[in-house]
């Protein structure tokens, strides 16, 4: 469905360029569902706008995204939007910012039906009803007819939801979908997505930097640290046997309902400079435990497939 090959973000800076993705490879299958996972700066979202061409201006990318045996680098404006929604579409991290304040819910949805499929007013409407109806959104004749402020958070996260599926897409990218959401409308939305991938057929990426909503969604996990992947595989097997520190530590902050804690566990350090990385291994400077190896050796790129659909960053085999 997707082949991401060999591709580098960056961006130019009055402090410098900053490498926001460096030599990331993977593939999306059709009905797969695929959680991007790492802190923030990660380059998870920078990954998931080159898909789209939604980068700023100041960025350069190299590589190839591979839809359809096209790369979508190569595609101008007019062939993008034809992808945009229709094919591909984006639910956008803050559904507040990401919906026009100045305009009603039936005319930012009627409009993107219209753009695609030649609808006339009347049907689009009826096609906006349907679709709100299908996030679950309990009255949506007057969900339509609402401004975005006048919605609770979550209603307007099932209505950015409703946009994004509204054309059919075969895949949907979902920027951090439950940011400042409560557990509870968390789990809700969370259980709308297996909907509509099992409705819809469509294939999702979920980009997130919580652990915890991944397990029950995504058959496919992808962890990112400095522009790089540093382990990728099954979820299952990751999350019963993670290889990477990286990965390690990002599970352990995760709160157990069952423990006790004084303090919540973090990974120790900060994310790292990436107008100037370090050498050697990218993680070194916050692992627990680094060899001289770690320290001395060049910049690795390359997985290893430790276990059978189970890969790990290449200089990191040495440290499990």
């Amino acid at each position: 469905m997707l082949d991401i090959k060999n591709l580098y973000i960056s961006f130019k800076t009055p402090e410098g360029i900053v490498k926001a993705v460096n030599n990331v490879s993977f593939n999306l299958p059709k009905n797969e569902s695929l959680a991007i996972v790492g802190e923030s700066g990660s380059g998870k979202t920078q990954l998931a706008y080159s898909i789209l061409g939604l980068l700023d201006k100041n960025a350069e990318v190299k590589g190839q995204i591979n839809y359809q045996n096209k790369n979508i680098l190569s595609l101008n404006e007019n062939e993008l939007n034809k992808i945009r929604s229709k094919k591909i579409s984006i639910i956008f991290q803050d559904p507040m910012t990401s919906l026009n304040p100045y305009m009603k819910i039936k005319k930012q949805l009627n409009e993107i039906i219209i753009n695609h499929n030649g609808f006339t007013n009347d049907q689009a409407t009826n096609e906006s009803l349907r679709i709100l109806d299908a996030v679950k959104i309990q009255d949506s004749k007057k969900t339509i007819n609402s401004y975005p402020h006048e919605l609770s958070g979550g209603m307007r996260q099932r209505v950015m939801i409703g946009m994004s599926i509204i054309c059919k897409p075969e895949i949907i990218i979902a920027d951090e979908p439950t940011t400042s959401l409560d557990v509870t409308v968390q789990s809700q939305i969370m259980d709308l997505f297996n909907d509509i991938k099992k409705e819809f057929n469509s294939s999702i990426i979920l980009i997130t930097h919580n652990m915890g909503i991944v397990q029950n969604i995504c058959s496919q996990l992808m962890v990112m640290y400095g522009g790089k992947i540093m382990e990728l595989g099954d979820t299952n097997k990751i999350f019963k046997k993670p290889l990477h520190p990286y990965t390690k530590g990002l599970l352990d902050t995760v709160p157990k309902i069952d423990e006790d804690y004084k303090k919540l566990k973090t990974i120790k350090g900060n994310p790292i400079n990436m107008i100037n990385p370090p050498t050697g291994c990218i993680f070194r400077t916050r692992c627990s435990n680094p060899t001289n190896e770690c320290k001395q050796g060049t910049t690795h790129n390359a997985l290893i497939e430790r276990e059978s659909h189970h890969w790990v960053d290449q200089c990191c085999v040495n440290c499990i």
